[in-house]
């Protein structure tokens, strides 16, 4: 609408300002040796910019109201843009914020599972190691049973070693029948 208003008031402004430049500030006007060829030759450039007009008036004008229109269509599209991209710009903000909450949430949870896996580690440590105390010390115990019982073996066998060597010495052929009747008295009466 506006450059309708324009192109039916401005361009015949702008012809009669040419016309007026014309023939007021030509050298030859000024002289004034103004000749009829030069009055032909601005009538001829009036018509030809008068046709000119009528002729490229609707196109002229189609093309820069289709041009406003156009370039308007391309500002809100890319004020659509715009917006959609201030829309991921959000997002992917809100996902960094959260990422860095998140990220600390797993590093957390890591620290926490190294520290129970460390937990459970060192009870298995201690169950084992009581393990090994407990079967040391049943090692011990049975080899100090052991050690005890041959040491009282031996202190046996040699008691009956030198009991038998004292008694041999201190028994007589005299002793040594008597005492064989007697066993042999009490077997028979049993």
């Amino acid at each position: 609408m506006k450059f309708k208003n324009v192109a039916r008031f401005g361009f015949p402004f702008i012809i009669c300002i040419s016309f007026l430049f014309l023939v007021l500030l030509n050298p030859a006007y000024a002289a004034e040796e103004w000749e009829r060829t030069d009055t032909y030759r601005i009538m001829n450039f009036t018509a030809l910019v008068l046709v000119l007009f009528f002729i490229l008036r609707k196109p002229v004008a189609n093309f820069f109201t289709d041009r406003v229109r156009l370039i308007r269509e391309q500002l809100q599209d890319l004020e659509k843009q715009k917006e959609a991209a201030e829309k991921k710009l959000a997002e992917y903000n809100e996902k960094l914020a959260t990422l860095d909450s998140e990220a600390e949430k797993i590093i957390q949870q890591y620290q926490q599972q190294g520290e129970e896996a460390r937990d459970n580690i060192l009870k298995q440590a201690e169950l084992v190691a009581a393990k090994m105390e407990k079967q040391a010390r049943r090692t011990i115990e049975s080899e100090f049973a052991q050690a005890k019982l041959k040491l009282e073996t031996e202190l046996f066998d040699s008691a009956v070693e030198k009991a038998e060597e004292r008694m041999k010495s201190l028994i007589t052929d005299d002793d040594h029948d008597r005492l064989v009747k007697e066993y042999l008295d009490k077997v028979v009466t049993k």
